[in-house]
């Protein structure tokens, strides 16, 4: 009896919760042609990626839709800190596949488990290179079939650079925020960010070759619709 009183509890709660919170979402937009993704074209310097990537592929800095809609663009209420539940998050996920990072961009709160995964038959190296104080630059091999291996941030920090030594070419970029409300523009350049607490924010997009733009913005309880138009400099 007592337990179903806690589940109970738990869920009046979790909705009163959900009741009281806000969203905001929208979509990100480029004006103008970015340059074009570097073509990584010959990879006959390794034996092992040539057999395994038959045709020359993009590194994805600027992913844009036909519609101008704008992909890997990070959205996060700033200056909020020490809101992050990563520690009992579900932890992220980075793999590299085709000798490439998968995700190019991806997001985690600080605390939470980044599982990076070599799913290529030949070996890679992680070598993460962030730069704000308390996070740690780590190198590690990673061999083919290898067990996952784990990262976490203690601080936030935007675009962490994660790279390959032994296939130069090989890139991606975490960013770490201190609260859950942030999101990544999806392929179409819209983003939602939920349950987010009634009040005043600033809200800041940013994308790693663009550059950074702000709104001030009021959540309620209901749906805030906030749009960026980012330019080709």
């Amino acid at each position: 009896m007592k337990a179903n009183i806690g589940l109970w509890m738990a869920a009046v709660v979790a909705v009163a919760t959900s009741a009281g919170a806000g969203e905001i979402r929208g979509k990100i937009t480029l004006k103008g042609s970015p340059p074009p993704n570097p073509v990584v074209k010959d990879l006959s310097a390794d034996p092992n990626c040539s057999k395994l990537v038959k045709e020359a592929f993009q590194i994805p800095m600027h992913r844009v839709a036909p519609d101008g809609g704008l992909a890997d663009v990070f959205v996060t209420l700033a200056g909020i800190t020490g809101k992050s539940t990563g520690a009992s998050a579900k932890p992220a996920v980075l793999d590299q596949k085709g000798c490439q990072y998968v995700p190019y961009v991806l997001a985690i709160q600080t605390k939470q488990t980044l599982l990076v995964k070599n799913s290529d038959p030949l070996l890679h190296n992680v070598h993460v290179t962030p730069t704000a104080a308390g996070n740690k630059v780590r190198n590690l091999a990673q061999l083919p079939g290898g067990p996952d291996l784990e990262f976490s941030f203690d601080a936030p920090e935007k675009f962490v650079r994660f790279k390959c030594d032994v296939h130069p070419w090989m890139f991606a970029y975490v960013c770490v925020e201190d609260h859950p409300w942030f999101a990544l523009s999806g392929e179409d350049g819209t983003y939602v960010i939920r349950d987010v607490p009634p009040g005043k924010y600033t809200l800041e997009a940013s994308h790693r070759k663009l550059g950074t733009l702000k709104k001030e913005i009021e959540v309620t309880d209901g749906v805030v619709n906030v749009d960026f138009v980012f330019e080709v400099k």
